[in-house]
């Protein structure tokens, strides 16, 4: 039997009765084809049980680098995490388009699930993808784009890992860029009024509400031509390792042993948010350390409910029987044809509610999802949910392509757990 393991936020775990650490794509492909079932883990970062291995594991930490660049085309193997991803291609002198604000991922991870960052004119981190190398259930290797295996492709770059394995991703990657960072604190209701006119304005633009107030944190991020000008490194310690990481950690214990503190200690983060103006390399923006551990769920509803959805989850928040702690985050992505993305066929706006570690969530929830379900919301992949596919199948039209693809390629179903037999049937 195997070590156990346990994903970053402690909602999943797993004991398989071995580890494969594939080094080069011979090995991977070798690892496949002997296992009866296999399932890739990626770096364990989503809140679901999707990386959870029964059987055979597949880590991919040795499976690492860049293996070609052409232009702005960049071929990246699977186990490559975003934050190496970051590194390498900023001393190439490029940089993705856009980021969500974690960067633990691996590249395979972060595109099988889903990842997204903001910005009303992009997409998530699939839709920079043109092309991809899987490993089939029979350890054969192919190629797939828009031009070769195109149905594979639509499927795989939303792939759940229930396709194949993902050897090598070839990324559409830009020419490095600076970004200026305004966060400002603000008002729920006002930011509501103007969020149409910010996402078309500004490049990239989401907010945290603190849920017990109307306070809101307003992050607004534009390119710029000028030089990079980041935080001090005095300030930058201040900002997220003593105040987001260190005090707010803090907050959140004193919360969770004193459970009637939290809407209070709620109002008073809101209330203490302070604006921070800098620019930097572009990913030194996207993506904030977080250290703080939580569990979150995340719907991705049309743009156009968002009102709603913010307006009914206020008011179910004001009779949970328990106070939230960690802010609701929106942002927002353009629509795409990517089968089982979360913005298919529709520009979309994200929420995501989240709760510290070890305190009560599921009532607040379990209403999200009930809100959200009544949105035509379709839940992140690798975030909490209770969905199955008959409650899925309406909610993506592309569904049964999907199940068809998955049924060519995988017939035994040799890369399937109990989550993708719950969301996939």
């Amino acid at each position: 039997m195997g070590t156990p393991w346990t994903n970053w936020a402690r909602t999943a775990t797993a004991t398989p009765h071995r580890v494969e650490h594939p080094a080069t794509a011979d090995e991977l492909a070798e690892a496949v084809a002997q296992a009866r079932a296999i399932r890739p883990r990626g770096s364990g970062h989503s809140f679901t049980d999707i990386a959870a291995a029964p059987a055979v594991a597949l880590d991919l930490d040795r499976y690492t680098g860049i293996t070609e660049v052409s232009g702005t085309l960049v071929t990246v193997r699977a186990g490559t995490t975003l934050r190496q991803l970051n590194v390498l291609l900023d001393h190439l002198g490029l940089a993705l388009p856009n980021l969500g604000d974690i960067d633990a991922q691996t590249i395979a991870g972060a595109i099988s699930t889903g990842t997204h960052g903001t910005g009303a004119k992009l997409g998530g981190l699939s839709t920079q993808v043109a092309g991809m190398e899987l490993v089939l259930a029979t350890g054969e290797t192919v190629r797939c784009s828009t031009s070769e295996r195109a149905d594979l492709f639509a499927a795989a770059r939303v792939g759940l890992g229930a396709l194949g394995v993902i050897s090598t991703v070839t990324l559409r990657c830009v020419p490095a860029f600076v970004l200026h960072a305004r966060e400002t604190p603000d008002r729920l209701d006002r930011v509501l009024e103007e969020f149409d006119h910010l996402t078309a304005v500004e490049d990239h633009v989401e907010f945290h509400w603190f849920p017990h107030s109307d306070n809101v944190i307003l992050k607004r991020n534009n390119r710029t031509d000028e030089p990079a000008a980041p935080l001090s490194k005095l300030r930058h310690f201040y900002e997220y390792e003593v105040m987001e990481n260190g005090a707010f950690g803090l907050v959140c214990r004193v919360a969770r042993a004193l459970p009637r503190t939290t809407r209070a200690l709620n109002r008073v983060c809101g209330n203490l948010i302070s604006e921070r103006v800098y620019q930097d390399v572009s990913h030194r923006v996207f993506v904030t350390p977080r250290r703080v551990r939580f569990v979150e769920s995340e719907y991705a509803i049309p743009r156009t409910a968002l009102h709603e959805v913010l307006g009914e989850l206020r008011k179910a928040v004001d009779k949970l029987d328990h106070g939230i702690i960690v802010p609701v985050e929106v942002r927002v992505a353009q629509s795409d044809d990517i089968w089982l993305s979360t913005a298919n066929g529709r520009d979309t706006a994200y929420i995501a509610v989240h709760q510290y570690l070890g305190m009560p969530y599921r009532q607040y929830f379990d209403a999200f999802e009930r809100i959200a379900g009544a949105a035509d919301g379709r839940p992140h992949w690798g975030k909490m949910h209770t969905l199955t596919a008959a409650d899925l199948t309406p909610r993506y039209p592309h569904f049964p392509d999907f199940q068809r693809i998955r049924t060519e390629v995988d017939p035994t179903h040799k890369f399937t757990n109990p989550y993708l037999d719950r969301v996939l049937g």
